[in-house]
């Protein structure tokens, strides 16, 4: 009979083969990169128009500062 941690290291071994197969297709195939790479499939398909409101919204929060910028609320930022 084999002893217990010579099993034990053997079945940890398998686990871990096993949940790094798991991993092995990570990633667009080739012939799906162009459709991912259109404007429509960004997170943030206009980023002027979200830098413009992102400006508005941290500007008039006075107390707060907004998004993670620092403001006065009187627009001059």
């Amino acid at each position: 009979m084999k002893p217990v941690h010579q099993t034990l290291v053997r079945a940890l071994g398998v686990a871990v083969l096993l949940a790094l197969s798991g991993c092995a297709h990570i990633g667009a195939a080739a012939w799906d990169r162009d459709l991912l790479a259109k404007k429509s499939m960004q997170l943030n398909t206009l980023p002027r128009v979200t830098e413009f409101r992102e400006h508005i919204y941290f500007s008039k929060e006075a107390s707060s500062g907004g998004r993670t910028y620092d403001g006065g609320g009187c627009g001059c930022n």
